[in-house]
């Protein structure tokens, strides 16, 4: 999520603009879906989307599923602070005092004090809906691979310390138990596990928008910024907003707050304050998001490209897990939750369904398919499953899945989407080894 800070304020002010322009002339795909359906902008607030899940393609002959390596969002959560709704709400607050709001300035009004009320005392906490997802998860999960979890199969679960990100785990394990009694469960959240589970680089965090990058997110905005407005739909008087309203913000974060509703509330149909907004306007919302998620987490030329490295240590542990259970006579899941901030870059850092992208033309990502909501809603997961015909194979096959779809790997298979263990092991070690010599570390 953008944040408030003098680094990346302009970035963030255009980013507003853009919300505010007409529509730009490049390809339509994504447009298209928000015309249908505008929880598509929704971006990291989306709700998980389990509505149509393709089945999945069977292993090849004589293979069976024995292990699960797993990272998870936390499910669905309110808004992290009050910052978000306060600050717009009590620009509304004081212009409605001065009489100079207008008829859908004073609906955003009360829109944004209903949502303050739902959400006081509640920041940043686990939703109804967010734990439902992760039971409805963990229910598919054993649904799909029952023989991973049979007679008495292990399960070790770990959350960052992080509240909502400790209940859905909570959830989880608990849908688990509920369904197979005989599972051999561990639980835990500790510092000691952060270097992996939630590693951050403020380094690798800063050059996300170093000034290259900020030439590129600019230039990506100018060529869809058009004159606004949403300033005269919600004030009535113009020189009173050039005086007084930090117009640029307050835009943002209505937006942003009648997007998270989704997670609290019964989805987005009936919410006011979202439908004064064209679709036209909210495409350009999403481009700027997406493109910003791709500054921040992916191989972005513009700012060295090495954003995805913060979950190196991340990718090495689930990889060194892997080949313990892959020795041993062992079948069971290792089960990780915590953030979209480390979901997203893992998914780059691994190349999943092309996330692994290079470029420093940000108008690239949309026609190639670089769309980060389609990676990090609430409750996003990778799982990487593996398969062997008996416990003496030690080069099984696995297949993974991000948000339970079946998915691609930049590595050649003839029995995609299911790849060999050892070529995945080995492309992905010396990924790990590149990305370290880039950073200088040495091991």
């Amino acid at each position: 999520m953008l944040m408030r800070t003098k680094q990346i304020r302009p970035l963030l002010i255009a980013a507003v603009l853009l919300m505010l322009g007409a529509m730009p002339s490049v390809a339509q795909s994504a447009f298209s879906i928000i015309e249908r359906d505008r929880s598509f902008t929704a971006g990291n607030y989306g709700v998980y989307p389990d509505k149509y899940l393709p089945t999945q393609t069977p292993a090849p002959k004589g293979y069976q599923p024995f292990y699960i390596s797993h990272y998870g969002r936390h499910g669905s959560r309110y808004l992290n602070d009050m910052k978000g709704y306060k600050e717009p709400y009590k620009t509304l607050q004081q212009a409605d005092s001065l009489g100079k709001l207008t008829e859908v300035g004073k609906m955003a009004l009360r829109e944004m004090k209903a949502y303050i009320d739902d959400a006081e005392g509640r920041w940043g906490d686990l939703t109804d809906l967010g734990t439902a997802q992760q039971c409805a998860i963990a229910h598919r999960m054993l649904q799909n691979y029952p023989m991973v979890f049979r007679n008495g199969a292990f399960v070790d679960a770990r959350s960052t310390i992080v509240t909502r990100c400790v209940l859905s785990m909570g959830a989880f394990v608990l849908q688990l138990i509920k369904e197979r009694p005989k599972l051999q469960v561990s639980m835990s959240n500790s510092y000691s596990d952060m270097w992996y589970m939630n590693h951050q680089s403020k380094a690798l965090r800063d050059s996300a928008s170093n000034a290259h990058a900020q030439k590129a997110i600019n230039r990506f905005i100018a060529k869809r910024w058009r004159d606004h407005r949403l300033g005269s739909l919600f004030f009535n008087d113009s020189a009173y907003v050039r005086q007084h309203v930090d117009l640029l913000w307050t835009i943002y974060y209505l937006i942003k707050a009648s997007l998270i509703q989704q997670n609290s509330q019964e989805g987005l149909g009936l919410n006011p304050l979202l439908s004064v907004f064209t679709s036209e306007e909210l495409y350009v919302f999403w481009q700027v998001e997406n493109a910003w998620s791709y500054l921040h987490s992916g191989f972005c030329t513009r700012n060295g490209g090495m954003l995805p490295y913060t979950q190196l240590n991340l990718l090495e542990k689930m990889i060194s897990e892997a080949d313990s259970i892959v020795a041993s006579k062992q079948h069971g899941a290792s089960l990780r939750f915590g953030h979209e901030t480390v979901l997203l870059p893992l998914v780059c850092l691994m190349g999943v369904n092309g996330y692994d992208l290079q470029t420093g033309n940000l108008d690239e990502l949309e026609p190639k398919g670089w769309w980060a909501n389609q990676v990090y809603p609430m409750a996003g997961n990778l799982q990487i499953v593996f398969y062997r015909k008996n416990v003496a194979d030690k080069d099984p096959l696995i297949k993974v899945l991000l948000n339970e779809k079946e998915a691609t790997l930049p590595l050649s298979s003839d029995l995609a989407p299911y790849y060999r263990w050892s070529d995945f092991r080995s492309f992905y070690l010396k990924r790990i080894a590149a990305g370290r010599l880039a950073l200088g570390i040495k091991r």
